[in-house]
């Protein structure tokens, strides 16, 4: 490149803004499910959507997975704030698209779980995450599944050794010089 820079540096600000904007799109696409979950499923019993196996049922969670940690919602707050802090801060050296989907999911599932202890009732920084996706023993929402898919696909990348950074760049040929025949 004429800049001086490698491709795959050059490709870094782009991946950070696919990081961010797929963030963005699960930000978004949770809190509608929620708002929809809310109004639909408010005094509602659960729906069967695949017999027992996928039901929609309405809950609120004042805890982390498994509703541990119920009476340490502000704990949780703090948590989710210093993830999306983290998962924003390491996502500006993504050089490798994997990792910038992984990233994404794991971004926008904490940003949204934060957002919902930070604005939801029963107050600021005691908000309960709403979940209505009840499949088996659990319960949650599009960012859980989120973060699932997140979380797994970053490990997979980290045990086949492939680095946030991307495949090393091909060194730059150097020009040919011209052969001098004596």
């Amino acid at each position: 490149m004429a800049t001086g820079q490698s491709a795959s540096t050059a490709r870094v600000p782009r991946l950070f803004a696919a990081v961010l904007a797929l963030a963005a799109v699960l930000v978004v696409v949770d809190q509608l499910t929620k708002w929809w979950a809310v109004s639909a499923l408010t005094g509602r019993a659960p729906i069967d959507v695949i017999g027992e196996l996928l039901q929609l049922r309405l809950t609120y969670n004042p805890g982390a997975a498994f509703s541990i940690g119920t009476e340490y919602t502000w704990v949780l707050t703090l948590i989710a704030a210093a993830a999306v802090g983290t998962i924003t801060y390491i996502s500006r050296r993504v050089g490798s698209r994997a990792w910038a989907v992984g990233l994404g999911l794991m971004l926008g599932g904490a940003t949204t779980h934060l957002l919902d202890r930070l604005l939801r009732e029963p107050g600021f920084m005691r908000g309960h995450v709403v979940d209505f996706i009840d499949y088996g023993p659990f319960v949650g929402n599009v960012a859980d599944i989120a973060l699932v898919v997140g979380v797994g696909l970053i490990l997979v990348l980290s045990l086949r050794n492939i680095p946030i950074t991307g495949p090393a760049a091909e060194p730059e040929a150097a020009p040919e010089q011209p052969v001098e025949v004596p």
